[in-house]
């Protein structure tokens, strides 16, 4: 699920960035936008299986998106810097790409038979720094090898 989520946001993102002022981040998002597509294809393809298969995935692609849905919104919360690099064409304003990306996601739920979630409480802050308690222990792991070598070069 989160990489569906995900691949439909980064389609939805490259495909902007592919019209920005500036040439090279033109050029490198029209280039990945071609293996967006097909992540997006391949995580697409396994919601509708999942989704429309048997009780048990059903059950559990659904309990996974209703655990996921209320960080969604945070893919399209613009930061000072979002806004100012979408200003002078270089980005793109996040909050542009929400309609889009809703209604992608929405079809596809609609193939796999899933439902929408109905709570509307999204969690923000993420861009700030405001995180979850489950980022601890991610960051331990994360940082293991740079902490038990500290000036270990790769």
């Amino acid at each position: 699920m989160r990489q569906f989520l995900l691949d439909v946001y980064h389609v939805q993102l490259h495909q902007a960035l592919s019209r920005s002022g500036d040439a090279q981040i033109a050029a490198i998002a029209a280039k990945s936008l071609k293996e967006a597509d097909y992540h997006l294809r391949f995580s697409r393809g396994w919601m509708i299986r999942l989704g429309d298969g048997n009780d048990i995935s059903h059950r559990k692609i659904q309990q996974s998106l209703d655990n996921l849905w209320r960080f969604t919104a945070e893919l399209f919360h613009a930061d000072a810097l979002e806004l100012e690099l979408a200003e002078q064409g270089i980005a793109v304003d996040p909050r542009q790409l929400q309609a889009p990306w809703q209604a992608q996601v929405e079809e596809t739920l609609r193939q796999a038979t899933l439902t929408l979630p109905a709570e509307q409480a999204f969690r923000h802050g993420g861009k700030q720094g405001q995180h979850s308690e489950h980022l601890g222990p991610l960051l331990a792991e994360m940082q293991f090898l740079q902490r038990a070598y500290p000036n270990g070069q790769w």
